[in-house]
């Protein structure tokens, strides 16, 4: 197996900042894997260890065949190769052979790689400048196809959207449908009909349509006070439907994200941005056959957040994977449209793991719970079908109330909710743990649905400073792990 997200890797001028074990096990897939890796970081299952300065770690683990598994990692990317036959990114392997290496106890030294090691890092790295040279030939304006090339992908964008716009009147008349039956019905229907709207919207070519078509079929189900909640929905749909048949009225801006809204492919295109960017977050969403793995970084000059996506098919991890905490000199590529998500193109340096990086492990400017909410409100006027925002609060303190728990100004009357999701993970335990009753620092996703916490930072005097995800939102947490560092609490 073969794990290289695009990520441009170069050759270390320095030694490569050892990982922590809190940023090793943010990189597994899931609670097995982590699982698995921790019986592995012992020495007595490997053999032929080592690391160098630019950034390799390699080594044979015993297994149950004869031969032993290679296991390679580049942590430049990272990427990484195995012989075992996982599908998983990283195999438990990588993950056991880094947090060996991240003990520090001795255990694997520095030298040369072995053959097998240096050969696939050779072409690893040698893959990366012929990306990159190529990305420059283009920035340079030398054309990436010819003419015949660039019509006929006019004609087949032509035929999608064609395809698109037929779901999209057929989608109107189901919901038409639907409102001239009553709401009050549509847990009678049953989940079939709505699967088959959805199957109608795939065949459309709209993939963005047929999920939130699913979503609708799931609300009569959800409890009390489904049919707002159905409505709500509908509306929502009804108002992308609309924006997409009159895109070509629309702004630049939100015709990208009606397009990407509806399902169609973007390509990044901004300028690219360089900076020290720290990875704040990241997390997994099983949908279906597919996983989408979210990542968010924080730029130190810029002051930009954005958002990193990588997708898993069925059985397979998604292949983009940064451990939490680090920071990262590279160039992003935002893509079209008013969203914060980009592309991770060239890295300029290894990552580095706080203390060491350039910048202090501060955490991104916050603000209170009501400008949070305006935030999320600026955002919702430019993506009407956003779930969530980006934001971090500053000073506030978590507190129950009478349906769970919030997050409430030090200084006012203003709280915000915990998602019920948040509520259901320990994470929320190891943010009180941290808070101690006290103001911290909270970056995490802002919601109709309430308030998703990642990362705690306590930057009380005499507390320390730091980062650390506290845990990632869906079906689970990201992991189970908590590590004091600096006086602050990491959560995995």
């Amino acid at each position: 197996m073969l794990l290289s997200h695009g990520g441009e890797p170069l050759p270390a001028t320095e030694s490569v900042a050892r990982w922590t074990v809190e940023q090793v096990l943010s990189l597994a897939p899931d609670d097995a894997s982590r699982k698995a890796g921790n019986k592995l970081a012992t020495a007595g299952h490997w053999t032929g260890t080592g690391f160098d300065g630019s950034g390799a770690v390699w080594g044979l683990c015993k297994g149950s065949g004869s031969k032993p598994y290679q296991t390679v990692v580049d942590t430049t990317g990272p990427a990484y190769k195995c012989s075992c036959p996982s599908r998983k990114f990283p195999c438990k392997h990588a993950l056991g052979l880094l947090l060996l290496r991240a003990s520090g106890d001795g255990a694997v030294q520095q030298g040369e790689p072995a053959d097998w090691a240096a050969q696939w890092l050779t072409a690893r790295r040698g893959r990366a400048e012929a990306k990159q040279a190529e990305r420059e030939a283009a920035a340079g304006g030398e054309p990436a196809s010819g003419p015949a090339d660039s019509t006929a992908a006019r004609k087949r964008a032509e035929r999608r959207a064609e395809r698109v716009t037929g779901g999209a009147l057929e989608l109107e008349q189901r919901l038409s449908d639907l409102l001239r039956g009553g709401l009050a019905t549509a847990d009678r229907t049953g989940y079939a009909l709505w699967d088959e709207t959805a199957a109608r919207m795939v065949d459309a070519q709209a993939p963005g349509l047929a999920g939130r078509v699913r979503e609708l079929g799931a609300i009569p189900g959800s409890g009390p006070g489904w049919p707002v909640r159905l409505l709500e929905e509908c509306g929502l749909l009804h108002l992308l439907d609309t924006a997409w048949l009159g895109r070509e009225r629309l702004p630049a801006p939100l015709a990208a994200t009606v397009r990407t809204r509806v399902g169609l492919p973007m390509s990044a295109e901004g300028p690219p941005v360089r900076d020290h960017w720290l990875v704040l977050a990241q997390y997994d969403t099983p949908d279906g056959r597919l996983t989408t793995r979210r990542i968010w970084l924080y730029g130190r000059e810029s002051g930009r957040t954005a958002l990193l996506l990588s997708f898993g098919a069925m059985g397979r991890a998604p292949e983009l994977a940064l451990p939490v905490g680090v920071t990262i000199d590279a160039e992003l590529t935002p893509y079209p449209g008013g969203g914060l998500r980009a592309d991770l193109g060239r890295q300029f340096a290894p990552p580095v793991a706080a203390p060491g990086a350039p910048v202090p492990d501060t955490p991104p400017p916050g603000g209170s719970t009501a400008a949070a909410l305006a935030a999320y409100g600026e955002a919702l006027r430019d993506d009407p079908w956003l779930d969530a925002w980006p934001v971090t609060l500053r000073d506030v303190i978590p507190v129950p109330s009478e349906d769970g728990w919030q997050v409430a100004d030090a200084e006012s009357a203003s709280a915000l909710p915990l998602s019920s999701a948040a509520l259901s993970r320990p994470g929320l335990w190891k943010l009180v743990a941290v808070s101690g009753g006290g103001p911290v620092t909270v970056f995490g996703e802002l919601g109709h649905r309430g308030f998703d916490p990642f990362a705690v930072w306590d930057t009380r005097a005499g507390h320390g400073g730091g980062s650390g995800p506290v845990s990632g939102p869906g079906s689970g947490p990201v992991s189970g792990c908590a590590e004091v560092v600096d006086g602050t609490v990491r959560l995995i």
